[in-house]
């Protein structure tokens, strides 16, 4: 069977904090990206960069909210696009972009699961689980929203009509290490999978990781992976505006994206909240580049390893 992949830029900023996101795309492809996954057998489309239009104004009860039309406009635009991209490739691959990206790529990909009678999975591999409805953000920056908009939480109305929501109980958080009180309230009462950076070290990556794994299995499932650069420990990874000290290590990660290879489950990916103007010479984008790799079979030996003399 062919492998086909699509390359999604959507340079959105809207819904961070700091600017500098919407580099992101080009970031990864500077990094090589879709080099290092053609060198895998893989046929790349660079389908380029999506564009929004100037949205109408919107008004909201919380005056805290920053940019409400304009990240409204960008899930729209990208939601159609995953949609699209699912329908036409086997691997579409989002490139942020903040992490408000994932509030359309990933309602898309649930309406294409859906279409096909198959439940969509989703793996958030983050510091935050982004689940404030545009009620409960204090802050006001919307990629703190996504969550809570894709499974269909109230208050985010406001945000285009979600088609088909993924129920919390098909979400799976891992790396968490900066959860809000009402954040922490959610994930407990609705049902959510969470795993946070405590419970990584005390039973390690791999015991929930292929938990969740299994039960995407039952359920015939489709599972999209969003990777924010948060999810890494900054020492790795520095060019984020949202850092928070004690993330995944390199080898945790790619344990993870090797793991989720060799599981075969994996439809599409995010890679999010990439800021090149924080980074150092490129180092997080080329790390976040190798993790796709990894995600796409790349291997040191095949297993299993062979014996060392």
């Amino acid at each position: 069977m062919e492998r086909t992949c699509a390359l999604i830029g959507a340079p959105v900023q809207a819904g961070a904090s700091q600017p500098g996101c919407l580099m992101g795309p080009a970031s990864l492809r500077t990094a090589g990206l879709a080099a290092a996954l053609t060198g895998l057998g893989w046929t790349v489309t660079d389908l380029g960069d999506l564009s929004i239009g100037d949205p109408q104004p919107k008004d909201h009860s919380n005056g805290a909210i920053k940019r409400l039309a304009e990240t409204s406009a960008w899930i729209e635009t990208v939601e159609k696009a995953a949609f699209d991209a699912a329908e036409r490739f086997n691997f579409p691959i989002f490139l942020g972009g903040d992490h408000s990206m994932s509030a359309g790529s990933v309602a898309g990909l649930a309406r294409h699961a859906a279409q096909g009678d198959r439940p969509l999975f989703v793996l958030w591999l983050d510091a935050h689980p982004d689940l404030h409805t545009l009620q409960s953000t204090e802050s006001g920056h919307l990629h703190g929203t996504s969550v809570a908009y894709f499974t269909g939480r109230p208050d985010c109305e406001a945000y285009p009509p979600l088609a088909v929501p993924v129920p919390p109980e098909q979400v799976c958080f891992m790396g968490l290490r900066s959860v809000d009180d009402a954040e922490r309230r959610r994930i407990t009462s609705d049902g959510f999978e969470a795993y946070d950076m405590r419970a990584i070290d005390e039973m390690g990556v791999l015991t929930p990781l292929r938990a969740f794994l299994d039960r995407v299995v039952a359920a015939n499932g489709v599972l999209h992976v969003s990777l924010d650069v948060d999810f890494l420990d900054p020492a790795i990874a520095p060019a984020v505006g949202t850092t928070v000290p004690g993330g995944a290590t390199f080898r945790e990660a790619h344990l993870i994206m090797e793991t989720l290879h060799d599981s075969g489950l994996v439809r599409s990916l995010d890679l999010v909240e990439l800021n090149p103007f924080l980074d150092e010479r490129g180092r997080t984008a080329e790390l976040m580049t190798d993790l796709a790799a990894s995600l796409f079979g790349r291997h040191i030996f095949d297993r299993p390893t062979r014996s060392m003399r």
